[in-house]
């Protein structure tokens, strides 16, 4: 193959991120080159926040009106370079979303959905998802997560899974695939081969999960197997160590790629990377090696969070790969067939119209807020009578992992504020102290999150508690003991669960 030809190829694996609200030049020549992806992230998205204030608090038909807005004529002008260029998105709802990164997502999370227990409730969710995500031109959204949560002291899955049965996640994603994708959206199951049993972040380091393939198979497993017989378009694999499958990270392993996800679950979709400058994979090899060993293990499309200023890093993959065919490294088959499965991808995407028209038609007034009320759970509700005066909410906070990113949901202090107006926040961290709560008049909310991950949580909650034993606790991530402490578990912090839990602990509902 020329030199030309062998170079498209190369480029139209690339899923790469950039910095600004415009295509900067060295991403529009790309485009022209044959770069076959884009990846999107909350820094892309522009908005106007001044409309904030003025907002309706009931919002989640359409999402962040001006977000979206804004994405879709950044999409239009990536299109204008190359119409069929795959765009992706990391739009799962609750924690982790993009495009309503400035204001939180308007619609829970999976581990709210899952419950919420109604898997029709879910399919419809996913869908007014998949609506906004096709109003901003998006043909690809890295979701949802299928991984089954079983280790609660995961610092990265946590309530962005459905739950810890495994049954119970193949249902719901399933329902949330074909709600998504209902709406001419591409979905993407991940992480691939299942990230729930580890308690390190890939984002820092490399995690294993040192389970029997016997455990897999009957743990981690089924969730995939549903979402492929339910016709999802892409998987992500997971930069993780599964030894009972390969010693290789399953990004870089055929055994994992082709051997488990192509020939043994029957995939024949997009199989996509995680974020290769991710420390799980980074800290192994240089950029392009990555790339490479990725590509002959069996992923179509490598995700690149982070480029250089001027595109040298995105070129420099594509010359890695390339010199990796020229060397017998990598097989020039692989990267056609890889290439082939990205158009493939961007042509099932261009069928969809007449889905994302009718889906744009079906606006689901207040089914944000409605989902996030059916996921609440109170632990005994008949000992906290609703607060009736403005109360000091203290959310005890702990960094959020890189994979929330910037998002900033709507507080449950500022949630509660719009209800009882004079409510007072306060914000806690690893290293600070507790307000004085012993001579304090106002009514006490304490809002947690992961607390049974954090050591220094639950100590500053037994103070307050020791201070204000009448306080309410509120747990907007995966419930763990002390259980009995908890009067409102929320099973995610999304603006719509914030929302939620006010109007509950307010008697608002």
């Amino acid at each position: 193959m020329i030199g030309g030809e062998l170079d498209r190829m190369a480029m139209a694996v690339l899923q790469p991120g950039f910095e600004g609200t415009e295509p900067p030049a060295w991403l529009r020549r790309a485009l022209a080159e044959g770069l076959g992806g884009v990846i999107l992230f909350a820094r892309n998205i522009t908005r106007n926040v001044a409309r904030d204030v003025t907002r309706n608090v009931v919002r989640d038909a359409a999402g962040d009106a001006d977000a979206v807005g804004g994405t879709a004529a950044l999409v239009a002008e990536l299109r204008r370079e190359r119409p069929d260029v795959v765009v992706a998105v990391d739009e799962e709802g609750g924690a982790v979303t993009r495009l309503e990164a400035a204001t939180g997502s308007s619609w829970p999370g999976n581990m709210a959905l899952g419950v919420a227990g109604d898997e029709s409730l879910t399919r419809r969710v996913a869908r007014q998802i998949g609506r906004m995500v096709a109003a901003a031109g998006i043909t690809l959204d890295y979701a949802p997560v299928v991984d089954v949560n079983a280790d609660p002291r995961n610092p990265v899955i946590g309530v962005r899974s459905f739950g810890s049965d495994p049954e119970e996640v193949g249902r719901h994603g399933v329902a949330w695939i074909e709600g998504l994708q209902s709406a001419g959206v591409a979905a993407c199951a991940k992480h691939f081969p299942g990230h729930g049993d580890t308690v390190t972040d890939s984002h820092l380091a490399l995690p294993a999960v040192r389970a029997s393939r016997e455990v897999i198979e009957r743990r981690d497993l089924p969730p995939f197997r549903a979402a492929i017989a339910a016709g999802v378009r892409a998987v992500m694999c997971g930069h993780l160590l599964v030894p009972a499958v390969d010693e290789l990270p399953a990004t870089l392993s055929r055994a994992v790629l082709t051997g488990l996800l192509r020939e043994e679950l029957g995939f024949d979709g997009l199989a996509v990377t995680d974020a290769i400058e991710m420390r799980a994979v980074a800290a192994l090899h240089e950029p392009g090696e990555i790339a490479v060993r990725a590509l002959a293990a069996g992923a179509d499309a490598i995700c690149v969070g982070v480029s250089s200023a001027r595109g040298e890093s995105v070129y420099a993959l594509r010359d890695a790969i390339t010199r990796a065919v020229r060397e017998g490294r990598l097989a020039e088959e692989r990267l056609a067939e890889a290439a082939g499965r990205v158009r493939d991808l961007a042509a099932w995407y261009d069928a969809q119209a007449e889905a994302r028209a009718a889906a744009a038609r079906d606006a689901d007034e207040g089914l944000g807020l409605a989902a996030a009320t059916a996921a609440l759970r109170a632990t005994p509700a008949e000992q906290a009578p609703p607060l009736t005066k403005a109360p000091l909410v203290v959310h005890l906070a702990a960094r959020p992992s890189q994979a929330v990113g910037r998002a900033t949901p709507l507080k449950l202090g500022q949630a509660i504020e719009e209800i009882l107006p004079g409510t007072v926040t306060a914000e806690v961290h690893d290293d600070g102290r507790l307000p004085d709560l012993s001579e304090m008049a106002r009514p006490l909310v304490i809002a947690v999150h992961d607390a049974v991950r954090h050591a220094w949580m639950l100590r500053l909650l037994d103070d307050a508690l020791r201070a204000r034993p009448d306080a309410v606790v509120v747990e907007t991530g995966v419930p763990g003991p002390p259980a009995g402490r908890l009067y409102l578990a929320t099973h995610g912090n999304s603006t719509a669960s914030a929302r939620a839990a006010a109007r509950r602990l307010t008697g608002a509902v």
